[in-house]
């Protein structure tokens, strides 16, 4: 299927690991010019790399700190005058502590907003210019399953990924006349570095594998997501093929959602 995407320049933030550097990889693979930002060099150099072995065009990585409003909008305005234009922004990354919803203080609710919430809003919201004088764009959150599907062992991550949601589905109301769509990406527990190191802490015999297994049992495929599974699925939804779809939580959860109230395989906010 031909997305329509050679040529477009996509900015992925949070891009250097897990499904934002499955994104990236994707959208290099279908020609768009990648740019990616995160905040550890080390690993961004290592997802450039990553990233330029598939790549069709051109690939640019920045290390930014997008809890850094200024350093936010200066990475987004630096990506534009490198590439001439902006077409697809991505907002990936932000994991919040797993636990119930007293068991935060309030101050542990602000600071997952400002770590979470804040910078995606910070994000779309410094990109849109550029997205509206492109007369095209595609704007797509990437956040956890709890942006649809409610889970009391992940509070924080229920109360931020909700509160995206709500964001999106407005601003998906203002500039849809303007040629841009804005969606999120809802996806259960994915094969990522960072769920990696929460079966490491629970496999007291040493047994990752084992972990990851048992957290995919409660899906209707019995397995936990790839991150190129999210991947292709974001792919689409920032295509020209996509351009009827807006305002949409998308729920890849390999149909956990359907098999009824068992949270056993929500070990963790996906990354």
């Amino acid at each position: 299927m031909e997305l329509g995407l050679q040529n477009k320049v996509a900015l992925v933030a949070g891009g250097s690991s897990g499904i934002g550097l499955a994104i990236a990889s994707e959208l290099a693979a279908e020609g768009a010019h990648v740019a990616i930002g995160a905040r550890d060099p080390g690993r961004l150099a290592t997802a450039e790399r990553a990233i330029k072995e598939v790549a069709r065009a051109r690939v640019h990585a920045t290390s930014v700190d997008i809890t850094d409003s200024t350093a936010t909008r200066r990475w987004i305005d630096e990506v534009v005058a490198e590439f001439g234009a902006l077409h697809v922004v991505v907002v990936s990354g932000g994991t919040p502590p797993t636990g119930n919803a007293a068991d935060f203080a309030v101050a542990d609710y602000r600071t997952a907003v400002d770590g979470v919430l804040i910078p995606a809003v910070d994000v779309a919201l410094s990109a849109l210019p550029h997205l509206r004088s492109a007369g095209w764009g595609r704007l797509l959150f990437v956040a956890s399953e709890t942006a649809s599907v409610p889970s009391s062992g992940l509070a924080l991550s229920g109360v931020t990924r909700a509160a995206i949601v709500r964001f999106a589905q407005s601003l998906a109301a203002e500039v849809g006349k303007d040629g841009v769509t804005v969606n999120v990406l809802a996806p259960s527990a994915t094969h990522t570095p960072l769920l990696e190191r929460v079966a490491a802490q629970r496999a007291t015999d040493g047994r990752i594998d084992d972990q990851l297994t048992a957290m995919g049992t409660h899906t209707a495929v019995g397995r936990i997501a790839r991150p190129d599974e999210l991947a292709a699925v974001a792919a689409f939804l920032v295509s020209t093929r996509a351009s009827y779809i807006t305002g949409t939580v998308q729920l890849v959860d390999g149909g956990a959602s359907v098999l009824g109230p068992t949270w056993s395989h929500r070990a963790t906010p996906s990354e």
